[in-house]
């Protein structure tokens, strides 16, 4: 597919995936959002594609969240409509459950408002060192519906998650990953290279045990500990995979193992 607003690049079995409006700070309208969406469902779908990673375009933004000038021109009742059809809702993947695949993000400056959910819809932050996150929608009258203020007060302690819904406050790379919300923080330079030495990290281990291994982590957060021995659909996938010999063969004869995601 031909993109306007977002760029995608497949690096064998990496997907990386850049919201492409730096002018904008990487404001996401329902537009971007559409085009996030078909990239992360492409990404989802394909064998082939073990590990992504969601950055911005320049070294600004990340994303300045809700793209405001396509809201105030547009209306927010077309707005909330226009992103409801899209998969995943805002930003392709805030409201995106059904993808077990790992997703980083590369936050290489300011994670506000949406830009901050879509970070938090990955499963790793890592975070130039310029980077600044917080939810400033308050100060616009909104609140960060595309589940930040769900996200956040289960990511860090109440009190913390309260003081930036509430106040708006932005905190540091350092400070996040303080909390616990990044990582690892490095310098912009470092920033791709360190998200992708983590997709390859990722990848050394068998796609689906990496896949079953996020669903039994994310569903498993919904029951009482004596109740997540349960299988879930994508361990029994597993099982039945050849990847579930090739681990154990590659381990007896002392050698890499060749993953096949099948």
């Amino acid at each position: 597919m031909a993109y306007e607003l977002i760029t995608v690049e497949n690096k064998d079995h990496l997907t990386i995936i850049t919201i492409n409006r730096p002018e904008a700070m990487n404001a996401i309208s329902p537009l971007v959002s559409a085009e996030l969406s078909t990239a992360f469902d492409d990404f989802s779908n394909d064998p082939n594609a073990w590990v992504s990673i969601v950055t911005g375009a320049g070294d600004r933004a990340f994303s300045a969240g809700n793209d405001l000038k396509y809201q105030a021109q547009h209306g927010g009742e077309a707005v909330s409509r226009e992103t409801a059809r899209v998969k995943g809702a805002f930003g392709g993947i805030t409201f995106r459950y059904d993808c077990f695949k790992p997703v980083i993000a590369a936050v290489n400056g300011f994670a506000l408002g949406g830009g901050f959910e879509v970070a938090l819809a990955c499963d790793i932050i890592i975070a130039a060192d310029h980077a600044t996150f917080g939810f400033p929608e308050p100060r616009v009258g909104m609140i960060a519906g595309a589940m930040g203020v769900h996200r956040l007060p289960r990511h860090i302690p109440y009190h913390l998650a309260m003081g930036m819904l509430l106040s708006s406050k932005r905190i540091s790379a350092m400070e996040a990953q303080h909390y616990g919300l990044v990582n690892e923080v490095v310098s912009m330079a470092d920033l791709m290279p360190t998200a992708e030495k983590w997709a390859a990290e990722i990848m050394q281990g068998a796609p689906l045990a990496i896949q079953a291994s996020k669903e039994a982590a994310l569903k498993g957060l919904a029951y009482p500990l004596d109740e997540v021995p349960r299988l879930f659909p994508i361990q029994e996938t597993m099982y039945a995979s050849e990847d579930f010999i090739e681990g154990p063969q590659a381990f007896a004869e002392k050698r890499p193992p060749r993953w096949k995601g099948r």
